[in-house]
Protein backbone atom coordinates (compact mmCIF):
# COMPACT_ATOMS: atom_id res chain seq x y z
CA UNK A 1 0.00 0.00 0.00
CA UNK A 2 1.26 3.36 -1.19
CA UNK A 3 0.96 6.39 0.78
CA UNK A 4 0.07 9.70 0.55
CA UNK A 5 3.00 12.07 -1.41
CA UNK A 6 2.89 16.16 -2.29
CA UNK A 7 4.39 18.11 -4.80
CA UNK A 8 4.23 21.91 -4.56
CA UNK A 9 3.32 23.35 -7.61
CA UNK A 10 4.11 26.60 -7.95
CA UNK A 11 1.81 29.20 -7.56
CA UNK A 12 -0.85 26.46 -7.29
CA UNK A 13 -0.85 24.28 -3.94
CA UNK A 14 -0.36 21.14 -3.11
CA UNK A 15 -0.47 17.92 -5.70
CA UNK A 16 -1.29 14.94 -3.91
CA UNK A 17 -0.08 11.25 -5.49
CA UNK A 18 1.23 8.01 -4.89
CA UNK A 19 3.62 6.17 -6.44
CA UNK A 20 3.91 1.98 -6.63
CA UNK A 21 7.24 0.27 -8.08
CA UNK A 22 10.30 0.90 -8.28
CA UNK A 23 11.52 4.41 -8.86
CA UNK A 24 13.63 3.73 -11.93
CA UNK A 25 10.95 1.48 -14.36
CA UNK A 26 9.18 3.50 -17.13
CA UNK A 27 6.60 5.46 -14.96
CA UNK A 28 2.55 5.17 -15.74
CA UNK A 29 0.65 8.09 -14.78
CA UNK A 30 -3.00 7.35 -14.02
CA UNK A 31 -5.30 10.17 -14.26
CA UNK A 32 -8.75 10.12 -12.99
CA UNK A 33 -11.79 11.56 -13.96
CA UNK A 34 -14.34 14.15 -12.60
CA UNK A 35 -14.97 14.17 -8.98
CA UNK A 36 -13.16 11.29 -8.62
CA UNK A 37 -9.77 10.46 -6.41
CA UNK A 38 -6.29 8.78 -7.00
CA UNK A 39 -7.73 5.28 -4.69
CA UNK A 40 -10.31 5.34 -7.12
CA UNK A 41 -7.85 3.64 -9.54
CA UNK A 42 -8.49 -0.83 -8.87
CA UNK A 43 -5.57 -2.05 -6.96
CA UNK A 44 -5.46 -4.55 -9.49
CA UNK A 45 -4.79 -2.85 -12.21
CA UNK A 46 -1.62 -1.14 -10.77
CA UNK A 47 -0.70 -4.10 -8.93
CA UNK A 48 -0.58 -6.12 -12.45
CA UNK A 49 1.12 -3.35 -13.64
CA UNK A 50 3.94 -3.23 -11.42
CA UNK A 51 4.46 -6.47 -11.74
CA UNK A 52 5.24 -5.75 -15.41
CA UNK A 53 8.03 -4.41 -14.55
CA UNK A 54 6.29 -0.62 -14.38
CA UNK A 55 5.97 2.45 -11.92
CA UNK A 56 2.42 3.46 -11.36
CA UNK A 57 1.67 6.82 -10.29
CA UNK A 58 -1.93 8.10 -9.05
CA UNK A 59 -3.14 11.39 -8.62
CA UNK A 60 -5.96 13.65 -7.33
CA UNK A 61 -6.49 16.67 -9.78
CA UNK A 62 -6.93 19.75 -8.39
CA UNK A 63 -10.06 20.51 -6.62
CA UNK A 64 -10.73 17.17 -5.42
CA UNK A 65 -8.93 14.64 -3.20
CA UNK A 66 -6.36 15.75 -1.16
CA UNK A 67 -4.93 18.20 -3.85
CA UNK A 68 -4.64 21.62 -4.10
CA UNK A 69 -8.70 22.89 -4.14
CA UNK A 70 -8.88 26.73 -6.53
CA UNK A 71 -10.62 29.76 -6.01
CA UNK A 72 -12.30 29.20 -9.32
CA UNK A 73 -15.70 30.50 -9.54
CA UNK A 74 -17.96 27.84 -10.25
CA UNK A 75 -20.26 27.86 -13.14
CA UNK A 76 -24.20 27.66 -11.99
CA UNK A 77 -26.68 24.72 -13.15
CA UNK A 78 -28.07 26.85 -15.72
CA UNK A 79 -24.46 27.48 -16.64
CA UNK A 80 -23.46 23.49 -16.73
CA UNK A 81 -26.83 22.88 -18.38
CA UNK A 82 -25.94 25.55 -21.12
CA UNK A 83 -22.74 24.59 -21.58
CA UNK A 84 -21.65 28.63 -21.25
CA UNK A 85 -17.83 29.18 -20.31
CA UNK A 86 -17.12 30.82 -16.96
CA UNK A 87 -13.90 32.66 -16.18
CA UNK A 88 -11.94 29.42 -14.37
CA UNK A 89 -9.76 27.13 -15.38
CA UNK A 90 -9.47 24.86 -18.00
CA UNK A 91 -8.06 21.00 -18.93
CA UNK A 92 -5.21 22.78 -20.30
CA UNK A 93 -4.25 23.94 -16.65
CA UNK A 94 -4.88 20.53 -15.58
CA UNK A 95 -2.85 19.02 -17.93
CA UNK A 96 0.22 21.37 -16.96
CA UNK A 97 -0.66 20.24 -13.03
CA UNK A 98 0.49 17.12 -14.35
CA UNK A 99 3.80 18.24 -16.17
CA UNK A 100 4.40 20.01 -12.56
CA UNK A 101 3.94 16.42 -11.18
CA UNK A 102 6.63 14.99 -13.65
CA UNK A 103 9.42 17.28 -13.36
CA UNK A 104 8.61 17.54 -9.41
CA UNK A 105 9.66 13.63 -9.82
CA UNK A 106 12.30 14.12 -12.85
CA UNK A 107 10.28 11.84 -14.92
CA UNK A 108 11.04 13.36 -18.82
CA UNK A 109 8.49 11.11 -20.12
CA UNK A 110 5.81 8.66 -19.12
CA UNK A 111 2.87 6.63 -20.31
CA UNK A 112 -0.31 8.20 -19.36
CA UNK A 113 -3.62 6.58 -19.31
CA UNK A 114 -6.82 8.55 -18.67
CA UNK A 115 -10.43 7.69 -17.62
CA UNK A 116 -13.41 9.80 -18.56
CA UNK A 117 -12.22 13.61 -18.22
CA UNK A 118 -9.12 11.96 -17.02
CA UNK A 119 -9.15 11.15 -20.39
CA UNK A 120 -9.42 14.66 -21.72
CA UNK A 121 -6.55 15.83 -19.47
CA UNK A 122 -4.46 12.73 -20.82
CA UNK A 123 -5.13 13.50 -24.74
CA UNK A 124 -4.60 17.35 -24.13
CA UNK A 125 -1.05 16.13 -22.11
CA UNK A 126 -0.32 13.97 -25.54
CA UNK A 127 -1.07 16.94 -28.15
CA UNK A 128 0.51 19.93 -26.41
CA UNK A 129 3.86 17.99 -24.85
CA UNK A 130 4.37 15.12 -27.44
CA UNK A 131 7.88 14.79 -26.05
CA UNK A 132 6.40 13.93 -22.28
CA UNK A 133 4.31 11.16 -23.44
CA UNK A 134 5.51 7.45 -24.31
CA UNK A 135 1.95 6.25 -24.86
CA UNK A 136 -1.61 7.77 -24.28
CA UNK A 137 -4.80 5.65 -23.11
CA UNK A 138 -7.88 6.78 -23.36
CA UNK A 139 -10.48 5.17 -21.24
CA UNK A 140 -14.73 6.09 -21.78
CA UNK A 141 -13.71 9.32 -22.76
CA UNK A 142 -14.61 11.91 -25.50
CA UNK A 143 -13.45 14.90 -27.52
CA UNK A 144 -15.91 18.05 -26.55
CA UNK A 145 -18.01 17.98 -29.61
CA UNK A 146 -21.58 18.25 -28.12
CA UNK A 147 -22.16 15.75 -30.85
CA UNK A 148 -21.16 12.67 -29.30
CA UNK A 149 -20.16 11.00 -26.18
CA UNK A 150 -23.43 12.61 -24.46
CA UNK A 151 -24.89 11.31 -21.29
CA UNK A 152 -28.16 9.86 -21.11
CA UNK A 153 -30.93 11.97 -19.55
CA UNK A 154 -31.57 9.94 -16.76
CA UNK A 155 -27.97 9.93 -16.00
CA UNK A 156 -27.80 13.66 -16.28
CA UNK A 157 -30.37 13.81 -13.78
CA UNK A 158 -28.38 12.12 -11.27
CA UNK A 159 -25.45 14.36 -11.66
CA UNK A 160 -28.22 17.50 -11.29
CA UNK A 161 -29.39 16.70 -8.14
CA UNK A 162 -28.82 18.47 -4.73
CA UNK A 163 -25.04 18.13 -3.60
CA UNK A 164 -24.72 15.39 -0.17
CA UNK A 165 -24.48 17.35 2.79
CA UNK A 166 -22.56 14.64 4.75
CA UNK A 167 -20.88 11.37 4.47
CA UNK A 168 -24.14 9.18 4.13
CA UNK A 169 -25.48 11.24 1.67
CA UNK A 170 -22.64 11.16 -0.13
CA UNK A 171 -22.35 7.21 -0.11
CA UNK A 172 -26.05 7.03 -1.31
CA UNK A 173 -25.54 9.42 -4.19
CA UNK A 174 -22.41 7.62 -5.61
CA UNK A 175 -23.92 4.04 -5.42
CA UNK A 176 -27.56 5.79 -6.82
CA UNK A 177 -25.34 7.30 -9.87
CA UNK A 178 -23.66 3.87 -9.97
CA UNK A 179 -26.62 2.11 -10.44
CA UNK A 180 -27.25 4.26 -13.66
CA UNK A 181 -24.18 4.12 -15.17
CA UNK A 182 -22.14 1.11 -13.92
CA UNK A 183 -21.10 -1.75 -15.99
CA UNK A 184 -23.85 -4.68 -16.44
CA UNK A 185 -21.72 -7.23 -16.26
CA UNK A 186 -21.66 -7.10 -11.98
CA UNK A 187 -22.87 -5.15 -9.06
CA UNK A 188 -20.70 -4.86 -5.83
CA UNK A 189 -22.44 -2.55 -4.05
CA UNK A 190 -19.95 -2.92 -0.91
CA UNK A 191 -17.11 -2.23 -2.97
CA UNK A 192 -19.11 1.04 -4.10
CA UNK A 193 -19.76 1.98 -0.74
CA UNK A 194 -16.60 1.60 0.59
CA UNK A 195 -14.99 3.58 -1.68
CA UNK A 196 -17.23 6.27 -1.17
CA UNK A 197 -17.15 6.38 2.14
CA UNK A 198 -13.10 6.46 2.30
CA UNK A 199 -13.22 9.50 -0.58
CA UNK A 200 -15.45 11.37 2.07
CA UNK A 201 -13.48 10.83 4.79
CA UNK A 202 -9.89 11.44 2.68
CA UNK A 203 -10.82 14.70 1.72
CA UNK A 204 -14.61 15.12 0.52
CA UNK A 205 -17.02 17.06 2.65
CA UNK A 206 -18.46 19.93 1.24
CA UNK A 207 -15.47 21.31 -0.76
CA UNK A 208 -15.38 17.97 -2.97
CA UNK A 209 -19.05 20.01 -4.43
CA UNK A 210 -17.27 22.89 -5.41
CA UNK A 211 -14.68 21.20 -6.40
CA UNK A 212 -16.41 18.74 -9.09
CA UNK A 213 -18.41 21.85 -10.37
CA UNK A 214 -15.21 23.51 -11.29
CA UNK A 215 -13.77 20.05 -12.65
CA UNK A 216 -17.29 20.74 -15.31
CA UNK A 217 -16.16 24.03 -15.88
CA UNK A 218 -12.70 23.47 -16.80
CA UNK A 219 -14.25 20.98 -19.39
CA UNK A 220 -17.08 23.33 -20.43
CA UNK A 221 -14.40 25.80 -20.83
CA UNK A 222 -12.41 24.04 -23.08
CA UNK A 223 -15.37 22.99 -25.91
CA UNK A 224 -14.38 20.98 -28.95
CA UNK A 225 -11.21 19.49 -28.86
CA UNK A 226 -11.28 17.61 -31.78
CA UNK A 227 -9.05 19.13 -34.15
CA UNK A 228 -6.58 19.35 -31.43
CA UNK A 229 -6.76 15.16 -30.98
CA UNK A 230 -5.68 15.50 -34.29
CA UNK A 231 -2.19 16.41 -33.71
CA UNK A 232 -1.78 13.28 -31.53
CA UNK A 233 1.08 11.17 -32.95
CA UNK A 234 1.96 9.27 -29.85
CA UNK A 235 0.95 5.32 -30.15
CA UNK A 236 -2.72 5.54 -28.63
CA UNK A 237 -5.44 3.12 -27.55
CA UNK A 238 -9.38 4.03 -26.65
CA UNK A 239 -11.49 2.14 -24.58
CA UNK A 240 -14.62 2.33 -24.09
CA UNK A 241 -17.43 0.11 -23.15
CA UNK A 242 -20.93 -0.72 -25.33
CA UNK A 243 -23.13 0.52 -22.26
CA UNK A 244 -21.76 3.36 -21.11
CA UNK A 245 -24.48 6.15 -20.28
CA UNK A 246 -22.26 8.65 -18.80
CA UNK A 247 -20.16 9.05 -22.08
CA UNK A 248 -21.99 7.75 -24.75
CA UNK A 249 -19.74 4.90 -26.82
CA UNK A 250 -19.75 7.63 -29.62
CA UNK A 251 -17.30 9.92 -27.68
CA UNK A 252 -14.76 6.74 -27.68
CA UNK A 253 -15.57 6.42 -31.17
CA UNK A 254 -14.78 9.87 -32.09
CA UNK A 255 -11.82 9.95 -29.72
CA UNK A 256 -10.08 7.09 -31.95
CA UNK A 257 -11.50 8.96 -35.54
CA UNK A 258 -9.73 12.09 -34.44
CA UNK A 259 -6.57 10.48 -33.20
CA UNK A 260 -3.91 9.28 -36.58
CA UNK A 261 -3.53 5.96 -35.87
CA UNK A 262 -5.55 5.19 -32.95
CA UNK A 263 -6.68 1.46 -32.00
CA UNK A 264 -10.26 1.25 -30.80
CA UNK A 265 -11.62 -1.57 -28.55
CA UNK A 266 -14.88 -1.38 -27.81
CA UNK A 267 -15.65 -3.77 -24.16
CA UNK A 268 -19.34 -5.15 -24.33
CA UNK A 269 -21.28 -4.60 -21.18
CA UNK A 270 -18.74 -2.38 -19.90
CA UNK A 271 -20.52 0.81 -19.00
CA UNK A 272 -18.90 4.42 -16.89
CA UNK A 273 -16.79 2.14 -14.46
CA UNK A 274 -14.49 -0.22 -14.04
CA UNK A 275 -15.92 -4.05 -12.74
CA UNK A 276 -13.53 -6.67 -11.08
CA UNK A 277 -14.86 -8.96 -13.72
CA UNK A 278 -12.74 -6.76 -16.55
CA UNK A 279 -9.63 -6.14 -14.51
CA UNK A 280 -8.02 -8.78 -16.07
CA UNK A 281 -9.04 -7.72 -19.84
CA UNK A 282 -8.24 -3.83 -19.17
CA UNK A 283 -4.68 -4.72 -17.44
CA UNK A 284 -3.94 -7.65 -20.51
CA UNK A 285 -4.95 -3.99 -23.21
CA UNK A 286 -2.73 -1.49 -21.06
CA UNK A 287 0.18 -3.73 -20.37
CA UNK A 288 0.37 -4.74 -23.85
CA UNK A 289 -0.14 -1.04 -25.67
CA UNK A 290 2.73 0.22 -23.25
CA UNK A 291 5.30 -3.13 -23.52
Amino acid sequence: MSKDNFCELPGKGRLCYRSYGAEDDPAVILVVGLGLQLTYWPPAIIAGLVGQGLRVITLDNRDSGRSFFSDATPPTVLQQFFRKATDGYDLGHMADDVIGLMDSLQLDAAHVVGMSMGGMIAQTLAARYPQRVITLTSIFSTTGSLRVGQPAFKALLKLLRRPPRNQKESVRDYVDIMRVIGSTLEWNEESLRCYAAQAWGRGGDELSNLGTARQIGAIINSGDRTQELRQIRCSTLVIHGDKDLMVATSGGLATADAIPGSKLVLLPGMGHDFPDSLNDTLLSLLAGHML
